[in-house]
């Protein structure tokens, strides 16, 4: 082994996995939604952050994909997050990054009752990251920016390397992956990572 959990342990840092997803300014949700009411169905793990009532069909140049979730609240750009597995099928070449880090990334068609809006750019593979307070921050030694390996001790272990640090205060300490990810791993709910050295 060429891996070791850090000398003074860190706390573990709970895991979520993240399905494909979409997150909508308000002037595209009312051309593809009109006045239909955009409503929190579930609060998610960070603070603010919901699923709402609403579903889109999403379209590349091979296939679509219904039933796409809309996450609250509105943004201020458009964006659909994706697996690398969701992207080969529709046909897209999505680049992994931050969410909100679009310039550059290939464009996608969201169809909706209402019609239907093609986004010029938007189309990503999430990066993996952890979300952290300040406060998070400084137990952890980082700044955001910064990247962690993250061991991940389940049936498949599996280190998560270069899994990028974002900060702010109102985050909630956590580990976002995406499915692909997660599946490989074969995360639940109840799983966490714990930070090691290379």
């Amino acid at each position: 082994m060429v891996t070791s959990v850090l000398k003074q342990e860190k706390p573990p840092i709970p895991i979520g996995a993240s399905n494909r997803h979409i997150h909508l300014t308000a002037e595209d949700y009312f051309a593809l939604f009109g006045n239909e009411p955009f409503e929190n169905v579930k609060d998610l793990g960070q603070p603010g952050e919901f699923a709402s009532n609403k579903l889109l069909e999403i379209e590349g140049p091979k296939r679509s994909v219904k039933g796409v979730r809309i996450l609250g609240p509105f943004r201020k750009v458009s964006q659909v997050e994706l697996s690398n597995t969701d992207a080969r099928a529709l046909g897209i070449n999505a680049p992994t990054r931050l969410s909100g880090d679009i310039e550059g990334t290939p464009g996608i068609t969201l169809i909706g009752p209402k019609g239907r809006l093609e986004i010029p750019h938007g189309a990503i593979v999430a990066q993996r990251h952890i979300h952290m307070t300040p406060a998070d921050a400084a137990l952890f030694e980082v700044k955001n920016g910064d990247m962690l390996n993250i061991l991940v001790d389940g049936a498949r272990p599996t280190i998560f390397a270069n899994t990028i640090v974002r900060v702010a205060d109102n985050f909630k300490l956590e580990m976002h992956l995406d499915t692909d990810e997660a599946n490989a791993v074969g995360v639940n709910s109840d799983m966490s990572g714990k930070v090691i050295k290379l």
